[in-house]
């Protein structure tokens, strides 16, 4: 089992340089009805279902480094064109590279709302880094959890277990601070059981919290090898075959 944190560490060196981070690409997509959407590179997990994962293994071989300035001028250029309202960041880990991404979003202008993936990891580790969101009001945190207890993350990152605590950290963390935010679960793996036990759990940090947002497994044929190395029963989840063809409509 590795350290997230310093998975993270390790990862940054790779990623950041100087105020510019790596991204490999810029598109508009279609979920939240339609959103401006850049692709990071560069995690500080390795979930056996992430539909990037060979992004997220590879950092080092993918991308090129883009400043905050050029990342906001190219969100904000598709979502004009497209008529979107929202924009994100997403494909890897955003809240890698911090001083990068505050930077993007002191450039996006306040009338397009932002939406930030992420794990939660580094919000839940340092409260600091919640208090720095706190300044954007245009900004909206889903925070994915991987699995609904210690041994689902586990087994579904290869992470060590505290860091399920760090996710469910985050989402106090922003609720303390008062920034938007909302959690997402892959519960695809879980019991009912234990999926109840988080629905309580969430519900004590706020009320809503117990209908959290259920996320969509994607077996893509990667993902299912991965999953199936490691003894997973694959069910209910939606295959897509035609990799190459699928991976650009994320």
């Amino acid at each position: 089992m590795y350290d997230p944190l310093e998975l993270s560490e390790k990862v940054e060196r790779i990623v950041a340089s100087g105020e510019k981070r790596k991204y490999y690409r810029f598109r508009p997509a279609f979920y939240y009805g339609g959103i401006a959407t850049a692709d990071c590179v560069g995690c500080c997990l390795r979930c056996l279902f992430c539909w990037s994962w060979h992004i997220v293994t590879q950092s080092g071989n993918v991308g090129r480094f883009y400043s905050p300035e050029e990342v906001a001028r190219n969100l904000t250029s598709i979502a004009r064109k497209k008529g979107f309202k929202q924009i994100r960041i997403s494909g890897n880990e955003p809240t890698l590279h911090r001083s990068h991404l505050l930077k993007v979003l002191e450039f996006i202008p306040k009338e397009i709302r932002f939406i930030l993936e992420t794990n939660g990891i580094l919000i839940g580790h340092d409260p600091s880094y919640a208090k720095e969101l706190s300044r954007f009001p245009h900004l909206y945190v889903r925070v994915s959890l991987k699995g609904v207890c210690h041994e689902d993350f586990t087994q579904l990152t290869g992470a060590k277990p505290e860091g399920f605590n760090l996710q469910l950290r985050a989402l106090e963390n922003l609720i303390e601070k008062s920034v938007d935010c909302f959690p997402a679960v892959m519960a695809d793996f879980s019991s009912q059981e234990e999926i109840k036990k988080l629905r309580h759990r969430l519900k004590e940090i706020r009320q809503d919290f117990y209908d959290f947002e259920e996320e969509e497994l994607i077996l893509y044929p990667f993902v299912e090898e991965n999953l199936k190395k490691k003894g997973f029963i694959i069910k209910d989840a939606k295959l897509r075959h035609n990799h190459k063809s699928q991976l650009g409509q994320e």
